[in-house]
């Protein structure tokens, strides 16, 4: 009886362990919800797998669901026709799937994105980009983390709404013989996904996130970003952008930003390049 038992138990395991794998990380275009994303933005139009031209940085298990770090990185080479105009960034089984639409004006010399998102369930994520000549291209990542949509926030409701509009822009510098000039925008905001119960009250409130995110430099658009609540509270972007050789020191352009929420409330804040 006891090698019967042991035979069958080996047979079974057999059996699932190339079903669990299949469910851990399934193939990332036979997904659901990219199959209805892929549809509804792109309809039949051919998408190139990014290889080592666009990177999709984020870690394969999170530490926190609700603070997932990611970036996207590209490199198209420096013909005009190889500029990233836009990028999106899609999380397969998010209740929002399209976290992030980024849009880039010519020239503006964006080749990437860092940021932070919320992650609801094991996931696909994935970072599609649109380049000037109007080729698409995708690259994949597969994110263990659960329950960050839905998480409650990580501060005082009262001290979230006191401080919610303040916003930092910092220059970081260039990044050496490439005539690009980093920059992080920092924003207070609860980023309230609707999903998160107050433990007091047993109820939800009511969704209210950034939505539009509008970045310039000496007056001219520079980028502009469509987000959702899958962005994390506080939501906190980094970047490069193209700036004239002698920007930094003083005398240089102004970098502003700004901010419109589902409530429709603004917010800008705006730093001299160069600026002490």
């Amino acid at each position: 009886m006891k090698g019967i038992l042991t035979g069958a138990l080996a047979g079974w395991l057999l059996l699932v362990a190339p079903v669990q794998a299949a469910d851990d990380q399934p193939d990332p275009e036979l997904s659901p919800g990219w199959q209805s994303t892929r549809q509804a933005l792109f309809e039949s139009r051919p998408i190139a797998e990014g290889g080592d031209r666009l990177v999709l940085e984020a870690p394969p298990r999170a530490a926190d669901a609700a603070v997932v770090p990611i970036a996207i990185r590209s490199n198209f080479g420096d013909a005009p026709d190889k500029e990233m105009r836009r990028a999106w960034l899609i999380i397969d089984k998010n209740p929002g799937p399209v976290a992030a639409i980024f849009t880039f004006e010519p020239g503006s010399g964006v080749v990437d994105m860092e940021t932070r998102v919320r992650v609801e369930e094991y996931t696909w994520m994935r970072a599609v980009a649109e380049l000037a000549d109007g080729s698409l291209h995708m690259t994949t990542r597969f994110v263990k983390a659960s329950g960050g949509c839905s998480a409650p926030a990580g501060k005082d409701p009262a001290v979230a709404a006191a401080n919610m509009g303040r916003m930092k822009l910092r220059v970081l510098g260039a990044t050496e013989d490439s005539g690009l000039t980093g920059a992080q925008l920092m924003i207070s905001h609860p980023n309230e996904s609707g999903m998160a119960m107050d433990q007091v009250t047993r109820l939800y409130p009511r969704p209210h996130f950034v939505r539009t995110i509008k970045v310039s430099y000496k007056g001219e658009p520079l980028m502009t970003a469509e987000v959702n609540f899958s962005i994390s509270e506080n939501p906190n972007f980094r970047f490069h952008f193209r700036t004239p050789e002698g920007d930094l020191r003083e005398g240089g352009g102004e970098l502003k930003a700004e901010v419109v929420d589902t409530d429709e409330l603004r917010f800008e804040t705006s730093v001299k390049l160069g600026a002490s």
